[in-house]
């Protein structure tokens, strides 16, 4: 046993020596000056404002929808040179919409009935290419499908219309959503509006960008392995996995909706948190809804608090000071104001230190296979792809290769993988039962430079733990690092419970001020 202890701390040693020599490296590689996201002028404010907020605002005629989508593509335009987050888009079309809605508004043709059922009514969003748009491109990320048009809109897409949302661009992402960055050959690389030597994560890191910078007002997301959650996370912005199943993933990534078993889920983004609950309510439906009890308030005082500080898988980075402190003082808020009676407890939970392991089983019980989706239909071989990625030949990422190879090493034990999976759900399921919440850190590092998740592969295990468990999760923004980059914590609920996370990202957001643009206004 001392053995054992000796060698993972000398593991967590070496680990730390690599961390801060990949940092001094990356660092001079990319130099030592950034570049922030452009300055928003004052005139133009509206594009800081909540989707919630836009809705009213329009229908009330206090601003025409008009101008409220002009003003977001004005800003998609001004902020996409340096960030580099449009696949398709901004779409003129979009203004034309708006004028119809502002001409339906001023003659009243629109009655209440009909605006109870359009609660995003001329609010701009967008979503990632991979979630189907009808006749915009759907590539996919992949160049064999570099003009590729859907025929139709992906079900969550289709809901968001029927709410009076006006979609204005589809978002870059990683080939087949598999990767921790959003880089693909059809367009490049994608940065962090905070700083562009950094990234944005994947899969959905188009979105996280675009809402950071103000560019849009509500951002589709999916997630597999932390895919809504990590561009959240290092772009400062929220984002809901909500619990696997509720949301149809139809038109998600080729996907039928239909798929008996799964972890994708689709989900919304957005740059405040008041505005997850009704985004939620929008692409649940409402008899969902209704199920998750999504139309009753939530008391936070009546909820039971947990968190943990570490995963303990050793594969994984140490969790940095700063993102330990930004979860203390969430546990201290809510142990201090909320339920001073009962506290918040630290608690530990089975299997956190092999949830990579986990989730790469179950990536294997998928129902999409990686290897065919990345050749458009006819399966990549990995080590032909390498050979021709290191002759200059290949038409995929270094990502896409190094993702393929990890087909050939030895494949995980599936009794064993079940029985933990088991194990870790069902102490998870005890612990939160109806009323309980997890505060989990999101990862263990603030955004990394471009291309540091070669290097360190596994952090993101900190998210894909609940995709494992499909579980509903949030993420939230917890305020800025000495660099200027974005902090922020995980809130977690069990299956269902979503309305619980939503509520306690709301608390969170009214106490420690969410969303901190990029940008200075002048």
């Amino acid at each position: 046993m001392a053995r054992s202890r000796l060698l993972v701390r000398l593991f967590a040693i070496f680990h730390l020596l690599i961390d801060k020599v990949l940092y001094v490296i990356l660092k001079r590689y990319w130099g030592p000056s950034k570049q922030r996201c452009p300055a928003l002028q004052r005139k133009r404010m509206i594009v800081t404002y909540s989707a919630v907020e836009l809705a009213r605002m329009i229908r009330q005629r206090d601003v025409s929808c008009y101008e409220v989508v002009s003003a977001f593509i004005d800003r998609l335009n001004e902020v996409n040179p340096l960030i580099n987050a449009v696949l398709d888009g901004p779409f003129v079309d979009a203004l034309d919409e708006a004028r119809r809605i502002d001409e339906q508004l001023q003659q009243g043709l629109i009655d209440e009935t009909e605006l109870a059922a359009k609660p995003f009514l001329g609010v701009p969003f967008t979503t990632k290419d991979s979630t189907a748009v009808k006749d915009r491109l759907h590539t996919l990320g992949i160049l064999a499908r570099r003009t590729v048009r859907s025929n139709n809109d992906a079900e969550c897409v289709r809901l968001m219309k029927e709410a009076g949302g006006i979609i204005i661009a589809t978002t870059s992402i990683p080939e087949i959503n598999r990767w921790q960055e959003t880089r693909n050959n059809i367009i490049g690389q994608t940065n962090n509006p905070y700083d562009n030597r950094r990234t944005v994560g994947g899969s959905s890191g188009g979105e996280g960008a675009l809402l950071a910078a103000c560019a849009t007002a509500i951002g589709l997301g999916t997630d597999i392995g932390g895919s809504i959650r990590m561009p959240a996370f290092y772009c400062g912005v929220y984002g809901h996995k909500p619990t696997t199943g509720v949301v149809n993933t139809r038109g998600c990534s080729l996907r039928t909706g239909r798929e008996p078993s799964t972890m994708v889920v689709a989900g919304p983004m957005t740059r405040y948190a008041t505005d997850l609950l009704p985004a939620m309510k929008v692409l649940v439906g409402p008899q969902t809804a209704a199920a998750l009890r999504l139309n009753e308030p939530t008391d936070i005082r009546k909820l039971r608090y947990f968190f943990i500080d570490e995963s303990g898988d050793i594969k994984c980075s140490a969790v940095q000071p700063q993102l330990k402190q930004a979860m203390n003082r969430v546990v201290q808020h809510f142990a201090t104001n909320i339920v001073p009676e009962t506290g918040v407890r630290r608690v530990k939970l089975i299997g956190t230190d092999h949830t990579t392991n986990m989730w790469r089983y179950w990536m294997t019980q998928e129902p999409a296979n990686f290897a065919t989706l990345l050749g458009n239909g006819k399966p990549v071989n990995p080590l032909l792809e390498l050979v021709k990625k290191l002759t200059g030949r290949s038409d995929f990422t270094m990502a896409s290769v190094y993702s393929l190879m990890d087909t050939l090493l030895p494949q995980e034990r599936e009794d064993i993988m079940r029985e933990l999976t088991r194990r870790c759900d069902q102490e998870l399921t005890e612990l939160l039962g109806d009323d309980g919440v997890l505060f989990y850190h999101s990862t263990t590092h603030t955004a990394p430079y471009h291309y540091a998740a070669f290097v360190n592969v596994y952090n993101f295990s900190y998210w894909c733990l609940f995709n494992v468990l499909h579980v509903p999760a949030t993420q939230v923004p917890l305020g800025l690092d000495a660099d200027g980059l974005p902090l922020g914590i995980q809130v977690v609920a069990s299956r269902n419970r979503d309305r619980h996370c939503l509520a306690v990202a709301e608390e969170i957001e009214r106490v420690f001020n969410g969303h901190i643009p990029p940008f200075i206004v002048e």
